[in-house]
């Protein structure tokens, strides 16, 4: 393997790490680096390039996880696992309410899985999604940050919960991004810009973790002692780019909001139309 290949795999972990979780669509992003994999190796083809995505997307993961491990156990907490949240005093976010986060776009992405990837995976749609998924951020900001009642991650409602996720399913189609659908969906309802980011984090976990888990056990022949090492320093490089852009958005949030984020979409959609059309 050569030096190059390594880096060209750590530099595609840094993308996947800074805009997996960022409201940029990481799928964007990945269209500007995609043809930099397949073109700068002598060995690597397809199915192993698009097993090496989902290597590093773990990589994301592993540091939304480390990031929120304190919740994790909590949720995971035998005492809490059929914890009914409560009116009073003692509130408490519990997996009911990301069960109820997930189901919408889970459902649906179970029925149009295959129309989805057929159709809707061009770089045309993705500039779509980019687009409309920046307004849409912009319209949160301008709208839902009058009426902002819930502070913390630990006041979101089961209604809550449930709206965030109906709008989730807006970040099915590519380009839109599932933290800027649902950072934007909280806030709409009333959530903070730190408390839907929260949330949007730890619903993400599960349904990333168990599509790429399944994902990964169907392409387990392509792990070889060729592609092993660029797999890893990919997987590293997500992992840790991923855990300070998780670190420094959750930070900046509730100051930043939505609408330069959105501005940035905008410019990148600018960016990926003036080179390929």
């Amino acid at each position: 393997m050569e030096w190059y290949e390594l880096f060209i795999g750590f530099l595609l972990g840094v993308v996947e790490g800074l805009t997996e979780f960022a409201p940029v669509s990481s799928t964007g992003h990945m269209i500007l680096v995609d043809d930099l994999w397949l073109n700068s190796s002598s060995f690597l083809g397809q199915e192993v390039a698009n097993t090496f995505k989902i290597v590093i997307q773990l990589g994301s993961i592993l540091a939304v996880i480390v990031v929120f491990r304190n919740r994790f156990k909590e949720l995971l907490n035998p005492k809490e696992l059929l914890a009914i949240r409560s009116s009073g005093p003692t509130k408490k976010l519990n997996l009911l309410h990301i069960f109820i986060g997930l189901l919408p776009a889970g459902v649906l992405g179970l029925l149009f899985e295959d129309y989805i990837d057929e159709n809707l995976f061009s770089i045309k749609t993705v500039l779509i999604g980019l687009v409309i998924g920046a307004f849409f951020m912009i319209a949160a900001d301008l709208s839902g940050v009058k009426r902002q009642t819930t502070a913390t991650l630990d006041e979101i409602s089961y209604k809550q919960a449930l709206g965030v996720g109906l709008i989730q399913c807006f970040s099915l189609w590519p380009g839109f991004s599932r933290s800027g659908s649902t950072i934007s969906g909280g806030v709409l309802l009333g959530m903070s810009h730190r408390a839907a980011a929260d949330f949007t984090f730890i619903m993400a976990v599960p349904i990333m973790f168990g599509a790429s888990a399944l994902s990964l056990y169907s392409k387990w022949e392509y792990f070889t002692m060729a592609t092993l090492p660029v797999f890893v320093v990919g997987f590293i490089s997500a992992f840790l780019f991923a855990l300070l852009s998780i670190k420094f958005f959750l930070k900046l949030i509730n100051k930043v909001k939505l609408t330069p984020f959105a501005i940035y979409r905008i410019v990148l959609a600018a960016v990926i139309y003036f080179l390929y059309f």
